[in-house]
């Protein structure tokens, strides 16, 4: 089992936020929190990749971005996929399942 810690593999987190916002508009925190609660504690995103990552992705135009209120009436600023950023999903999925089986292929055959 991987450490709570363990780095991703680049263009992983990218892949892991655009797949979190496909329920809809989600915070940062909230990203971050859900990421966490699906790998069950293993992949935790610091502040300090979230935000840039998706900085980069409202340049490319893959998600959008608004202010509104969290939960506990704080300012937070909303992230949203954008048909893009479904595509850029669907695309990275594709690439990301393609190196998972290659890198199978080498633990069995090694």
């Amino acid at each position: 089992m991987p450490s709570p810690n363990a780095e991703l593999l680049p263009g992983t987190l990218q892949l892991l936020i655009l797949r979190t916002l496909v329920s809809g508009a989600v915070h940062g925190y909230a990203i971050a929190k859900k990421i966490k609660e699906t790998s069950s504690g293993l992949l935790q995103v610091e502040e300090g990749s979230l935000y840039p990552a998706l900085n980069r992705m409202l340049v490319k135009g893959w998600v959008t971005a608004e202010w509104g209120l969290s939960e506990t009436n704080r300012k937070a600023r909303y992230y949203t996929l954008t048909r893009e950023g479904r595509k850029q999903l669907a695309r990275e999925a594709g690439d990301f399942r393609k190196l998972v089986d290659a890198i199978e292929l080498v633990l069995q055959h090694a």
